[in-house]
């Protein structure tokens, strides 16, 4: 590790230091409009920043061989989300942001597509008694793991285990899928299933090549009669503290606010959602292959004694099958493993309290031999629990020729 990159160590985790404390109790239910005195009448908006400074301990290269700056920043998720009942039968919520903003995805006029805002959910939903409710829009309510149901409001990790978003982009629009849910619980056990049209665009725009391996876009190829449907779903069995299921997003850490054990499972299945050609270049026969990813995972988070120190731990194996031999961006068919723990230091609530921890992963691929290994450490310090938050953390991604550290300062604000 060079000079240049231990002095840039040495400024973030000085940053850590200026902080002014502020106690979670600061943050009272949040911007919340009530249309009647009980307050059961109502419009909750939640708005948040996650801003990024990002520094690559390697040299890389842009595309016409000029070395790239080593610290870059990124307005990593600029994000509006509200919801609103007038009645505790239905509900509507809206959800609307932009992700990753940087120097090259930013546009003179603010009108490229890297600026622009976009729905991330929208959906209206009806509670049909106390353990059912239906819905149906462009909705949150995935399958497959804790993890791919992930809130982006109280992640432990700095951001979320990339692969563990499984479909993003292949057949939803940011992990979200257009279609029809339902959730509910049968006494502790959570569950949440969907039904889903796939998306007929996909960030796997590849043709599928003569006896190859599969590509992700049956949909756009074979048409929606063969395969135009996803079908997923998530249940989790609430050992210790029940959960909210109120909302679909799963929360990473209670910082000790909670005692909870859950133990969960999942799936998602798109057939004919990738597709293989079997003919030849002179008489292509393309035919649609199964997708099907199943996981099985376990979250813990829990105080330790009375003095403020809590836990947390989840774990989580994969199977995933997207077609035959099929590798593409962070995706491929294989076994995944991932796990993450973290510590909370002792200490009042109502002043700047440390959260140390470590991830790693690591992805088999039935395409190659190598596997993709990835290992994070960091710290959070909580300034108003989530609400106010900074993130210090290294990460090393291993892949083949690919060997990436990069060193990570994030900077978090929602109320």
């Amino acid at each position: 590790m060079g000079k240049q990159t231990l002095i840039w160590i040495g400024v973030f985790l000085a940053s850590f230091q200026i902080i002014n404390a502020q106690g979670s109790p600061d943050y009272t239910g949040g911007l919340k409009f009530k249309f009647n005195e009980d307050g059961s009448k109502y419009m909750r908006v939640i708005s948040w920043a996650q801003v990024q400074a990002n520094y690559n301990t390697e040299d890389t290269f842009d595309a016409n061989g000029n070395e790239n700056s080593r610290l870059n920043f990124n307005l990593r998720r600029a994000r509006v989300l509200m919801f609103a009942q007038i009645n505790k039968d239905f509900l509507i919520l809206t959800h609307f942001g932009l992700n990753s903003l940087t120097s090259t995805t930013l546009s003179p006029t603010g009108k490229g597509d890297g600026s622009q805002l976009f729905f991330h959910g929208v959906w209206a939903q009806y509670t049909i008694g106390d353990d059912l409710t239906l819905g149906g829009g462009l909705h949150y309510f995935n399958g497959i793991s804790r993890l791919n149901n992930q809130s982006t409001l109280n992640m432990m990790t700095m951001d979320n285990h990339r692969q563990a978003w499984a479909t993003i982009g292949l057949s939803d629009q940011f992990a979200r899928h257009l279609g029809f849910f339902a959730k509910g619980n049968f006494d502790r056990l959570q569950y949440r299933v969907a039904i889903n049209d796939a998306s007929a665009s996909s960030l796997d725009s590849r043709t599928a090549a003569v006896n190859s391996s599969a590509v992700y876009n049956g949909r756009a190829t074979l048409g929606s009669k063969d395969a135009g449907k996803a079908y997923a779903g998530y249940f989790d069995y609430h050992f210790l503290d029940q959960e909210s299921n109120f909302l679909p997003y799963k929360v990473g850490t209670y910082v000790g606010s909670k005692k909870v054990f859950n133990i969960g499972a999942g799936f998602f299945l798109h057939p004919k959602g990738s597709v293989i050609d079997n003919g030849t270049i002179a008489a292509p026969n393309l035919v649609g292959e199964d997708v099907s990813i199943f996981a099985a995972d376990a979250f813990y988070d829990a105080p330790i004694g009375e003095d403020g120190s809590a836990v947390t731990a989840y774990a989580m194996f994969q199977s995933s099958d997207y077609g035959k031999d099929y590798l593409f961006s962070a995706y491929g068919t294989g076994n995944m493993l991932y796990g993450h723990v973290g510590y909370v230091f002792k200490g009042d609530i109502t002043k700047t309290r440390y959260q140390p921890y470590l991830s790693y992963g690591t992805h088999s691929y039935d395409a190659v031999e190598d596997n993709r290994n990835t290992f994070g450490i960091g710290v959070n310090a909580f300034m108003s629990g989530h609400n106010s938050k900074l993130t210090l953390e290294y990460q090393n991604q291993s892949f083949g020729a690919v060997d990436s550290n990069i060193i990570s300062l994030q900077a978090m604000i929602y109320l």
